[in-house]
């Protein structure tokens, strides 16, 4: 017989799975996959390899999302069968707690799933870091969390390239932007957006003082090229410059890098990894197109949010986390309140626990 907390404990999980019940309407998603199905068939469906490999994706995401559906509902009806018989077989608790830790486990990974719905979450991301005034301290900082977001690429299956670099004047960097290619990249990232604030005793004071620096990061969506975002010419300035700094040997040395501002807004973004200008301005202007629809999207949902006066949680100037590594060690985000003392390992690229709770925070707060 199972105890009386493991009794309480399944009674939540499988509230939490009735809740997800309700929100995936799993016949519906059969008759799309059916319909997506019917569209693969035609003779011409790679005619558009573009518009194909989307109806792909979305065929293949559907089904994943039934076939984890299904197999989440054969693991209760196994709880319950473990439960009816271990009250004959005392050796069926060890099954029973098993299966709810497995339970626990999937229906946690089926609920982030269903909130990654929004329009571009299944798009790849670019992610642009921007150290704050600090000099050296700051630009290291930079690095740093550049290194922490290419290791959270390589823990999770995540393909990244630099498409622009710029060294700091001694150590770190000035700004840097990667495009990250995988599942949902941009919908897992999207709120990593804003400033991140480290506390530490700077390796660069010959005092050994404590300093307080800040790096702004922004995350934007590989948005659709017919995406309707109209750029003007006379809306836009175009310089180009000798393209180099630490990118590596994948950084070019000619004068093809781009820097593209639109003075409307004053976004600036930069690119350097192609070698010839035009691919560069081709792959300025598509990140400049995912800043400007990513800039209207928050815009939409602060609008949306401020009767909840949560607004100064999602404005992307303002500071969301706090690595403090001296005087102890904590890693906490002020939006969600999530923390953990193991700043090493968040610095080392594991951040997942950060991104299931604003996920989780944001999804309550546009309910």
């Amino acid at each position: 017989m199972i105890s009386y907390e493991d009794k309480l404990r399944l009674e939540e999980i499988k509230k939490k799975f009735e809740d997800l019940k309700n929100l995936f309407d799993i016949e519906k998603s059969k008759k799309r996959v059916k319909e997506l199905e019917e569209k693969m068939v035609k003779s011409d469906f790679w005619n558009d390899q573009n518009k194909a490999q989307k109806v792909s994706k979305e065929s293949q995401h559907l089904k994943d999302q039934i076939a984890e559906f299904k197999k989440l509902q054969s693991i209760f009806d196994d709880i319950d069968v473990a439960i009816e018989f271990s009250d004959e077989d005392p050796s069926m608790e060890d099954q029973v707690q098993t299966l709810l830790i497995e339970a626990e486990k999937m229906t946690k990974s089926f609920e982030l799933r269903m909130l990654l719905n929004g329009k571009y979450d299944d798009s790849n991301a670019f992610l642009t870091i921007h150290p704050g005034a600090g000099g050296t301290e700051s630009q290291d900082w930079g690095s740093m969390l550049l290194r922490m977001y290419t290791r959270w690429c390589e823990n999770n299956n995540m393909k990244y390239e630099t498409i622009d670099f710029q060294d700091g004047e001694e150590a770190g960097i000035k700004s840097a932007t990667i495009k990250i290619s995988g599942d949902f990249a941009y919908g897992k990232l999207k709120y990593e957006t804003g400033v991140h604030r480290l506390v530490r005793i700077s390796p660069f004071d010959s005092n050994g003082r404590r300093h307080t620096s800040f790096t702004s990061i922004n995350v934007t969506p590989e948005v659709d090229d017919d995406i309707e975002i109209e750029i003007k010419d006379d809306e836009i300035r175009i310089d180009t410059y000798r393209s180099g700094g630490a990118g590596g040997q994948h950084v070019n040395k000619t004068d093809s890098a781009v820097r593209i501002t639109h003075l409307p807004t004053g976004i600036v973004v930069t690119a350097q990894n192609e070698r010839s200008q035009h691919q560069n301005k081709a792959t300025a202007m598509k990140i400049l197109k995912a800043r400007l629809y990513d800039l209207e999207m928050r815009k939409k949902m602060e609008e949306k949010m401020s009767i909840h006066g949560e607004v100064k949680d999602i404005s992307w100037g303002n500071q969301i986390r706090s690595y403090v590594l001296y005087p102890y060690q904590m890693v906490k985000d002020h939006r969600t309140d999530y923390e953990t003392s193991d700043s090493q390992g968040v610095l080392d690229g594991e951040i997942d626990g950060f991104i299931e709770s604003e996920l989780l925070y944001f999804a309550e707060l546009q309910k």
